[in-house]
């Protein structure tokens, strides 16, 4: 009893200090232990959006415009990890498995040049409203998971996902769908 008493304290406190920082609230938000280093005025979470431990909320961005939007009644199992630098937007009712990697971004590769000194390479990355992304899933740049879908553990998501579809492998590939026959 006392335990879960001082947990919700504990979790108030997280989105106080958060607020504070500038992550951009629009209603009531679940946040275990999370990690925002930087830029928190460029994430916006929705009505409750539900944060579990260890997630990490990753923005690489110069001025304050929205990087990282999550919309309302979104889970984020643990570990996961959402890597912005142009913009991740996350639809309503979305499930994210845990250690899954979101990313909007890579870097560049010109010959003669070492990596770290060249610029990112961007292409927002979304998922619509009611996806569900399963554990260790990574989502590449550029790619827009459709309404309803689903991505299977484990799969590396390198192109668009159709709404209501099922993928799952490395590179993703669609083996079904959410269709009723």
């Amino acid at each position: 009893m006392i335990r879960r008493l001082m947990s919700g304290v504990i979790r108030r406190i997280r989105v106080t200090y958060y607020r504070l920082l500038g992550v951009r609230f629009l209603g009531p938000c679940w946040l275990q232990s999370i990690e925002i280093p930087r830029s928190h005025r460029c994430i916006q979470l929705g009505r409750e959006v539900a944060l579990d431990r260890g997630v990490t909320l990753l923005v690489s961005s110069e001025n304050e415009e929205l990087r990282i939007v999550i919309g309302d009644f979104t889970y984020i199992n643990r570990h996961a990890m959402l890597d912005a630098s142009e913009r991740i937007e996350i639809g309503r009712d979305c499930m994210i498995g845990p250690y899954c990697y979101l990313t909007d971004h890579d870097h560049g590769t010109e010959p003669g040049r070492l990596i770290k000194e060249q610029p990112l390479l961007g292409s927002p990355t979304i998922i619509e409203d009611g996806a569900w992304i399963g554990a260790h899933a990574t989502i590449l740049k550029g790619v827009r998971i459709g309404k309803g879908a689903i991505v299977g553990a484990g799969a590396v998501v390198t192109k668009d996902v159709p709404a209501n579809s099922i993928v799952a492998g490395v590179p993703a590939r669609q083996i079904g769908s959410r269709h009723a026959e």
